[in-house]
This record gives C-alpha cells, structure tokens and sequence, in this order.
C-alpha cells in the first residue's frame, strides 16, 4: 500500500510540472494570415515624441508600413518595413530615412529581422517582436544597439 501511494504521488507531481500550453501559446505556422491583426493605423509615443506606424494588411505576399516620429512639431525619421513571407517562413525587413528622405542604409542594404516565433497575440522576430494586447492596442519591442555596444529594448507602445 505504501509503494502505491508513493506511486500516486509521483504521478500528480508529475502531473503538476507538466507545462500548460493555452490557446494564446500555441505555436502559428508562419504565415501572414497568422498576424494580420498588426494591420491597422497605429499611434503612440516614443524617443520623446509622437510614433506613426500604418501597417497594410495582407496581399501580393506581403505586409508594408511606414513609421514616423515626430519631435516638436517636425518629423525626425521614416521608415519603411515590409514582411514577406520567403521559404516557408517571414522576414522583417527595413529601411530609414532622414526627414528629407535621405536614406541611412545603403542602396541595397535592408535591415532584416528573422522569424522566431508566432502565437496568437505574438509574432517574434530576432530583434523585434510585436505583441497583441486587444483589438485597439498593441506593443512593438525593438532592440537598438546603443553606442557601448549593449543593446536595449525599447517598448512602443501604439493604440488604433
């Protein structure tokens, strides 16, 4: 009887550090279906001034946006970003431009950010991950390289 017991035991503790996985933690194949619910007209705050990200909705394989932010009245950067999905996966891929639309990459060069991850209010990338929180609000964490060379996460913050 005691070997049952122990037995028993063993099994619910088992039972208990098994991880739960919920609906929101499953893991989405990678497909722009799967995050289209970053489309929209997205406002906020960020780096001192107001944040502008328009991102279309699926099509032609594709999602675009254009990011902006503005500091005292004037537009201090752009962006254009686009997600695409290529081989079985997504990138995430950018470029910047100075408020006279001079571009801080190179011609051909893009800043990419690879697919780690998409759940139902998630999608992570290597270096920028976006993240549901209701139909109207959502965050984008971006890792910026600082100057020392250490990298930080900045958290932006946008509502429809």
């Amino acid at each position: 009887m005691k070997d049952f017991i122990v037995i028993v035991l063993v099994i619910i503790a088992s039972l208990f550090s098994l991880p739960c996985h919920t609906q929101a933690e499953k893991i989405l194949a990678p497909k722009l279906g799967n995050i289209s619910w970053i489309s929209g007209n997205w406002k906020g705050e960020a780096f001192g001034g107001q944040t502008e990200e328009n991102w279309s909705k699926p099509s032609g394989g594709s999602m675009m946006a254009t990011f902006k932010l503005i500091n005292n009245g004037k537009v201090s950067f752009y962006e254009i970003e686009i997600i695409r999905e290529i081989e079985n996966t997504l990138i995430l891929q950018l470029k910047h431009f100075n408020n006279d639309l001079k571009g801080w990459e190179t011609k051909d060069e893009t800043v990419d950010f690879t697919l780690k991850e998409i759940t139902e209010n998630k999608v992570i990338f290597e270096g920028m991950s976006f993240e549901k929180v209701n139909d109207n609000e959502m965050n984008v964490y971006v890792d910026i390289k600082q100057k020392n060379g250490s990298i930080e996460t900045v958290k932006f913050n946008y509502t429809k």
